[in-house]
């Protein structure tokens, strides 16, 4: 599957991209299936097993193509948040910022 980007720097998974537009279709699916999928299996309905299965593997699917993008992005803001509270407790003890 290399037409799924799974390397990100944070400036460019910010930016929409066809990831964006796989989980935005899987995510309805995924919800819409684990709702009928379950709904089945508990009144034993042998549909519902193969719903709930078939959504179990969208779910990891959806999982495996968005969460690169959202880790990269997730540590650009945990960087830039440390930095953000270093700056503001020097302000807070009256020292100078850089």
């Amino acid at each position: 599957m290399r037409w799924i980007r799974r390397k990100w720097k944070a400036a460019d998974a910010r930016e929409w991209t066809r990831e964006d537009a796989m989980a935005i279709v899987l995510s309805p699916l995924a919800y819409i299936g684990l709702a009928v999928g379950v709904a089945l299996s508990m009144l034993l309905i042998p549909s519902g097993y193969w719903i709930l299965g078939i959504t179990i593997l969208v779910i990891l699917l959806m999982h495996w193509i968005i969460d690169p993008k959202l880790k990269a992005v997730s540590e650009d803001f945990e960087k830039k948040q440390k930095q953000f509270l270093e700056n503001l407790e020097k302000i807070e003890r009256w020292e100078e910022s850089e």
